[in-house]
This record gives structure tokens, sequence and C-alpha cells, in this order.
């Protein structure tokens, strides 16, 4: 039993980092020898790791601060601001994405025709499925913020329904934007409009699943009792991401599927 006299966590020796770094020099050197060799072998075996270290990395760290009741108030505080650090970090991520759709839009050069969309682009029709994804994503807004009402006031079966129904409607989003991306009648490669296009959509996607697993492990968390109206952080900062992954999509709806088409 260790006795402390202040109330920071000091972590434990953790193997983790070290197998999550070898994890993710395999996988990357997988993914040069897929494009060079066309071998998902080593790929394979990168996630394999990776995925692995993260899962027990996470583990402990919920041990850490249910079971062992090492979040204490002050370690909490210092978890919200790296949340809300994070959260900055990944604002100014996806503005280098406007910032580039802007300034190819506001003034399209010779090479595109001088117009916007460019010539030959056909853009999607913004009220039908991105109006579609955009109403299930603010109602996806609303539903999270249910449940994080209902844990405050300590009721855990509405909890459960509100981070349950959020956790379907961003996996309903992302199957509608992959049937999207399918029937797309440009690519990647067809000019500026086609780049910032699907950066910009495609990162935001990626950050909607990222999200999406990350309200999953708050729902087994929560059916395993790690929440309480008091002690409820990991759900919280899930939260926090999937506003600002809801916000995020609506300056992309306005900018880049309506007043960019």
């Amino acid at each position: 039993m260790k006795n402390f006299n202040h109330p920071y966590h000091l972590v434990d020796y953790s193997p983790w980092p070290l197998t999550s770094a070898i994890g993710v020099l395999t996988l990357v050197s997988g993914m040069v020898k897929w494009f060079h060799n066309f071998n998902l072998n080593l790929t394979i075996l990168g996630y394999l790791i990776t995925l692995l270290s993260m899962y027990q990395w996470w583990r402990d760290i919920c041990r850490e601060g249910t079971l062992q009741g090492n979040h204490t108030i002050l370690v909490t505080k210092g978890l919200r601001w790296g949340m809300i650090l994070f959260i900055t970090s990944e604002v100014f991520f996806f503005l280098s994405f406007f910032w580039a759709f802007f300034h190819s839009s506001l003034s399209p050069n010779i090479e595109v025709g001088t117009t916007w969309p460019p010539i030959g682009i056909m853009p999607f029709n913004p009220f039908q499925i991105p109006l579609l994804n955009t109403i299930i994503l603010i109602t996806s807004g609303i539903t999270i913020t249910w449940a994080h009402h209902a844990i405050m006031n300590n009721n855990f079966n509405q909890m459960k329904q509100g981070l349950l129904t959020t956790i379907l409607l961003g996996f309903y989003f992302t199957i509608l934007q992959g049937f999207e991306y399918i029937e797309a009648p440009f690519s990647i490669a067809d000019s500026i409009y086609g780049s910032t296009f699907f950066m910009a959509t495609g990162f935001h996607g990626l950050h909607v699943i990222i999200g999406s697993l990350f309200l999953l492990i708050c729902y087994i968390r929560h059916i395993n009792n790690h929440f309480s109206m008091n002690h409820h952080f990991g759900f919280e900062a899930a939260a926090w991401y999937w506003h600002f992954v809801d916000v995020v999509w609506l300056f992309l709806y306005i900018s880049i599927y309506w007043w960019g088409n």
C-alpha cells in the first residue's frame, strides 16, 4: 500500500507506451510495404499490436479512475484542461481545411475555369443525404445532452437509453456518408474542389467514427457501473468531443455543401 501526501497521480511503470510505439512503427512500415509490394501482412500485424496496446492501456486507465480511485479532483481538473486543449487543437486542424476551401472558392484561378464549383464538377445536392446527415447529427447532439443530464440526475436507465441512441445515430451517419462517397460523381483527384471536399468531409467522418467508438466505450463502462453522478469525466469528455463534431459538421454543411454549391 502506497501512501502519498499529495493529490496528484504518479502513474506506475507501463509497457503500453513502448508497445504502442512499436505497433505504430510496424503499421507505417507495413503501409509502405503495401504501397510498393501490395503485401498486407506487416500492416495487419501493426494494426493488431496497436489495437491490443490501446485496449490494455485504456483498460488500465479505467481501473485507475474507478477501482483504484487515483483520479482525484485535482487530477480530474487536469484531465478537463487536457481535453479542452485537445479540442482546441482539433478546431485549428479543421480551420486549415476551411481556409483551403475558401481560399480556392472565393478566388478560383484560371486552372479551374475561374468559376466555383470548377467546370466539369457536379456537386452534391445539399438537400438530399447531406441534409439528412445534418438532421442525424443535430438529433445526436440532443440525445447525448439527454444522457448527460440523466447521469447528473442519477437516472442510469435514461443515461443508457440516450447514450445508445447517440451511438446508433453516429454509426447511421457513417453508413450514409459511405454511401454518399460510393455514389460521388467526382473523386479526390478532381481539382482543388475534390481535394478540399474529401479531405474536410473525410476527416470529419473519421472523427465521427472515433467519437462513436468513444461513446461505445462509455456505454460499456456505464453498464459496468464505472460512472456515478459525481464521477463521470470519461463520459463528459466524450460528450464534449461529440458536440465538437456536431458543430464542425454544421460549418461543413453550410460552407461546402450549401454555399459551395
